[in-house]
């Protein structure tokens, strides 16, 4: 197959852009230029802006592509964009979505009224009706990910492109993603405190309850790779995620264990937790999401066991924390009072 992957030089492009060319596939990657990961032999390059796809349409028309996977959708702009100009070009466009997406999410948030959602979260399951992030959030959001627009929402953007009559569309909505890579470095505070030698993590006790959706960047990839040459793909949006979705507390033990902690991970109250260590959702709505539908339509399956990919996601994060550290995440003194005020 023809695969163009727009964006396919991030955190995930590039291991998807690996699986499928592994498996034969010619693979085109559209992207700003610049740096770029090291891909595989034959894998060609386009250099363009993803918002001025139409200055680069004779060279995508010339190709044509069975797929193209868009990694970088932001809003429903540039999904109408990317409809229009693949509309003829290409046989199927598969937009990335995320977990962000559901009505429960927005109540995690508290952008969205209402009693707690059931769960787990299935693909048929509500979503969302208001935008789910301020703009101090998103411009936090953009100075790690400047793909990110400031009318940032995937909602929209799964509508324009599961509405398209003439260019069928799938939509993944994927998960907390973690691996070598992980811009976010979401280990980090766990295996800094690991390494400071603390003797206790202390976690809140209801969020350390809830199940969100996650998935290791190896085995996200290789669902993406499945269902961009899947044709049974066409038409359908899939939720992306672990099976077992472990509570955020044995996540967290998991982590530190496989990291060599020998300390104890300790649930409190959030009122007996040092500031910087309390959860700012609405812990009464859980996260967990079914991923059962890709696996029973396309057969997919997580090829690297979890406890690989905690072992690689904690080589990497030591070999490249983060370059810039709040030291007010690490209060060590207040975590040291709350620990010994609940008998520890």
């Amino acid at each position: 197959m023809k695969i163009l992957a727009i964006g396919g030089s991030g955190f995930i492009g590039p291991y998807v852009v690996r699986h499928l060319a592994a498996a034969g596939h010619h693979v085109t990657v559209l992207h700003r230029g610049g740096a770029t990961p090291s891909f595989p032999p034959g894998v060609e390059r386009i250099a363009a802006d993803r918002n001025r796809l139409s200055s680069v349409r004779p060279q995508l028309s010339q190709a044509a592509f069975d797929v193209v996977i868009d990694f970088l959708l932001s809003d429903h702009h540039q999904a109408a964009d990317a409809m229009q100009i693949f509309r003829g070009i290409a046989g199927r466009l598969i937009a990335l979505s995320s977990g962000d997406v559901y009505r429960a999410y927005g109540i995690l948030l508290g952008t969205e009224p209402g009693p707690p959602q059931s769960v787990p979260l299935t693909e048929d399951s509500a979503l969302r009706t208001a935008k789910p992030y301020s703009m101090p959030h998103l411009r936090h959001a953009q100075a790690i990910f400047p793909w990110v627009t400031d009318e940032y929402d995937k909602v929209p953007v799964e509508r324009v492109v599961m509405s398209d009559p003439d260019l069928p569309g799938t939509v993944l909505r994927l998960p907390m993603i973690y691996g070598p890579g992980d811009p976010l470095h979401r280990f980090f505070p766990i295996l800094k405190r690991v390494a400071d030698g603390r003797p206790a993590l202390l976690v809140q006790d209801d969020a350390g309850r809830l199940r969100p959706p996650r998935g290791y960047v190896v085995n996200v990839a290789a669902a993406i790779a499945l269902a961009a040459t899947s044709p049974a793909a066409a038409g359908r949006i899939y939720n992306v995620a672990e099976p077992d979705s472990p509570e955020e507390f044995a996540f967290t033990t998991q982590i530190a264990q496989a990291a060599g902690f020998t300390g104890r991970v300790v649930l409190l109250p959030r009122e007996r937790l040092p500031k910087h260590l309390r959860s700012p959702l609405n812990v009464a709505q859980d996260w967990l999401v079914d991923s059962s539908r890709i696996r029973g339509e396309l057969g997919y399956n997580e090829p690297i066991p979890r406890e690989q990919a905690l072992a690689e996601t904690i080589a990497w994060e030591q070999a490249h924390p983060p370059a810039r550290i709040d030291p007010a995440m690490f209060d060590y003194a207040a975590e040291d009072q709350a620990l010994a005020m609940s008998g520890g």
